[in-house]
């Protein structure tokens, strides 16, 4: 695996493991617990040991697989990332959210807690409070945001003793300047975050699933150059840029391994620029 800095004395995975739908999407299905927390024990042994979950995900349950899953591996050797809802940014709704996330996790630490969203509802200096004293009792490790765009994220800085490390955003090849819930990533956010030490983690990397299948021109004369799959073309693109890590959500061996033969080798500096640059068309 490879790893890039988060904080002087902290660094994450390129890839990590994406859990949305992994125990159900926004209820909760325990229909198919085995085989998930299987999955997810199949991905730590094979070395994404970054997992990124939320407490909205599946009603808590996914955060309850995670933590049933992780239950036989050293807590130091993993990277757990979990995000707070929108509606729950409040000082006391926030903390009570972090220790349900803990509870479920079964685990006495988050390494990376972000704000899963804005809110203009709720004050962020309230919310800000909230994270610092999580910081504080030693319940997370660092702090983040997720679709923030540089004008939330300066606001939330004004606010918290401790830095903000990351922003989780929507990027890929296909999502470049105006995504689902966020805008203005390659022409601000980015250079904002690169620029001031922030990691970009980028989710929904394959674009639900549109750049790991052939019909895209470019990728298709890169995946003959290299010999590699549409896949690892467009997931290495992401971790070649600086200050960028991707979390792929997958529970099947064969596309774990695809997704981690994207690492161990770089795309070509001339081959990144077309990548950058030209428009991603069809075959």
């Amino acid at each position: 695996m490879e790893f890039k800095k988060l904080t002087d004395s902290i660094t994450i995975s390129v890839i990590g493991l994406g859990t949305w739908t992994i125990g159900g999407g926004d209820e909760a299905d325990t229909t198919y617990d085995k085989e998930d927390i299987s999955a997810i024990k199949t991905a730590i042994k094979l070395g994404i040991t970054h997992i990124d979950i939320a407490e909205s995900y599946a009603e808590g349950h996914t955060e309850e697989l995670v933590g049933r899953a992780i239950g036989g591996f050293d807590r130091k050797s993993l990277f757990i990332t979990s995000k707070v809802s929108p509606e729950h940014l409040s000082c006391d709704d926030l903390l009570a959210s972090a220790k349900g996330s803990l509870r479920r996790l079964n685990t006495d630490y988050i390494d990376l807690y972000l704000i899963h969203a804005p809110n203009p509802d709720i004050p962020i200096q309230e919310t800000m409070k909230a994270m610092d004293s999580l910081v504080e009792q030693k319940l997370i490790r660092c702090m983040g945001v997720s679709n923030f765009s540089v004008e939330q994220i300066k606001e939330a800085q004004k606010y918290t003793k401790n830095k903000i490390v990351a922003n989780q955003i929507e990027y890929n090849l296909l999502v470049r300047d105006k995504g689902r819930v966020t805008e203005n990533m390659e022409s601000k956010i980015i250079p904002y975050c690169q620029e001031n030490n922030i990691l970009i983690i980028a989710w929904r990397p394959l674009a639900k699933g549109e750049l790991a299948k052939p019909g895209l021109r470019i990728l298709d004369e890169l995946v003959k150059k290299y010999n590699r799959t549409q896949s690892q073309i467009a997931i290495n693109w992401l971790i070649s840029k600086r200050g960028i890590v991707t979390i792929t959500k997958s529970t099947k061996l064969e596309h774990l391994k695809e997704n981690l033969g994207a690492i161990g080798w770089k795309l070509q500096q001339e081959d990144i620029e077309r990548l950058n640059n030209e428009f991603i068309t069809s075959s």
